[in-house]
């Protein structure tokens, strides 16, 4: 993975972030070039069109559109990493992969398996992502209805309901408070995922309500924001 340095135009905050990495349908790990040095943009309005980019396979040369790589600072702005253009003409073929890693020994603890997410395209998209996560962290019978039911909560199991936000709008203070009635009513936890972040008022009453807020990129991956769901994420339910 290529590692950039990031400071956050915000808050100032520094990361290092790790660009994502796809498998091309040759099989060879793609990730999208990132632009060294320069600047990050909050990212203040989502559309489709903007949130994808092209990526050419440095092995086989195939060109596909991926997620447009970001990140979430801990003070709630989304930031977008540059990409470097994808040259319209030739590529160098890499070197072949190496060997597989060698299997851990019969006796050794087996490590928890990296989440696989699902690349986000559509709302609906979003949802069986925030499933698939709820299934990866330990949740059993994850549900998702047909139809999104009036009280707006997208995924039930056993133990938890969780609401997805999908809107270019960041989730609002009444989404975390209906969450959290929900959760109440049926003496089960509550979680929200989003894909454009939270309001501060919002953040602060989650806090406040012990509710995990995870956001999600269109990679389909949700990354912890608040203590909450850093504590769910590490241990699971």
């Amino acid at each position: 993975m290529e590692s950039l340095p990031v400071r956050c135009p915000v808050c100032s905050r520094d990361h290092a972030y790790l660009t994502p990495v796809y498998p091309c349908p040759c099989g060879s790990p793609t990730a999208p070039p990132l632009m060294r040095g320069a600047p990050v943009e909050p990212i203040t309005r989502r559309t489709w069109d903007d949130d994808w980019v092209s990526v050419r396979c440095h092995s086989c040369g195939r060109r596909d559109q991926w997620p447009y790589p970001e990140l979430c600072c801990p003070c709630g702005t989304v930031l977008r990493i540059p990409v470097r253009p994808v040259a319209t003409r030739g590529f160098t073929p890499s070197a072949p992969p190496g060997p597989p890693p060698a299997p851990l020994p019969r006796t050794a603890a087996q490590p928890r398996p990296a989440f696989q997410p699902l690349v986000i395209r559509t709302a609906r998209d979003a949802v069986s992502a925030a499933a698939l996560y709820l299934t990866w962290l330990g949740y059993r019978d994850v549900v998702q209805p047909e139809v999104r039911p009036t009280s707006r909560i997208d995924l039930r199991a056993a133990g938890v309901i969780a609401q997805v936000d999908s809107t270019t709008r960041p989730t609002a203070l009444r989404d975390v408070e209906c969450l959290w009635l929900n959760a109440l009513h049926t003496s089960v936890s509550g979680v929200l995922f989003s894909l454009a972040g939270y309001a501060d008022d919002a953040r602060s009453r989650a806090n406040g309500l012990s509710i995990p807020l995870f956001v999600m990129d269109l990679t389909g991956t949700p990354r912890p924001v608040n203590g909450a769901a850093d504590a769910l994420a590490r241990t699971g339910p």
